[in-house]
């Protein structure tokens, strides 16, 4: 999973990013307003961790951004403002969590796994669906009992994919985050990737959405006569 870390402060953000990579998390850390707005444009992030008080702007800014046009990305605010009405516009303005600093970082942790469970079901560790598992911390893929061996490119495709489940990844995204350089290219590198994973890890997971990307569906394709 993706996180957006937007923190001003070197150490509280350097802390957070060290602690949430240990758990398998993949954290882009911006300390600006405009930065993050950057960054929030490309779309690959899954989940956002938003201070307030950024040199360049008040965090609310951005949250109201969001809700305005990804309403479905979970937001965890944390923040020095510990007053309730302060809690309170954050929340209803639109954020999934109020973090008040200085804060324990199991805590946050704690508070991301709940969340990633909650919106996409990761936890930072495991990824699973309909059998086939993906272990983040040992880059371990099974179905079943059978573990499959994946290129580096193969399993950050399947893992965009898993994190993603249920939700449409498009080509795009899956090039520019599992293929650098192959857009540009113009190539059919992914493809050929994507015809690889799925002759690997078997028919049924990976279904194609003609024009768009590709998807993991939670549930299992539904086959005529059943």
């Amino acid at each position: 999973m993706k996180i957006l870390l937007i923190e001003d402060d070197l150490d509280l953000g350097n802390g957070v990013r060290i602690a949430l990579a240990d758990h398998g998390f993949d954290v882009v850390w911006v300390r600006q307003q405009e930065d993050a707005l950057r960054q929030l444009d490309t779309g690959a992030c899954e989940l956002v961790l938003l201070d307030l008080g950024l040199p360049d702007g008040d965090g609310m800014r951005i949250l109201v951004r969001l809700r305005h046009e990804r309403q479905n990305l979970p937001v965890i605010i944390l923040s020095a403002r510990d007053a309730l009405e302060d809690r309170l516009r954050g929340l209803d303005g639109g954020a999934d969590d109020y973090l008040v600093k200085p804060f324990v970082l199991a805590e946050l942790l704690s508070r991301v796994k709940a969340l990633a469970r909650r919106s996409y079901g990761f936890d930072g560790d495991m990824l699973e669906v309909r059998g086939l598992t993906l272990h983040v911390p040992t880059r371990r893929v099974m179905i079943g009992e059978r573990t499959v061996e994946l290129t580096a490119s193969e399993y950050a495709l399947l893992k965009l994919l898993m994190v993603r489940a249920d939700r449409v990844v498009t080509r795009r995204l899956l090039e520019d985050e599992a293929l650098p350089g192959a857009h540009e290219n113009a190539s059919n590198a992914l493809d050929v990737h994507m015809g690889n994973l799925r002759r690997k890890i078997g028919e049924g997971f990976v279904r194609t959405v003609r024009g768009v990307g590709y998807v993991v569906d939670t549930a299992a394709p539904y086959k005529v006569g059943e």
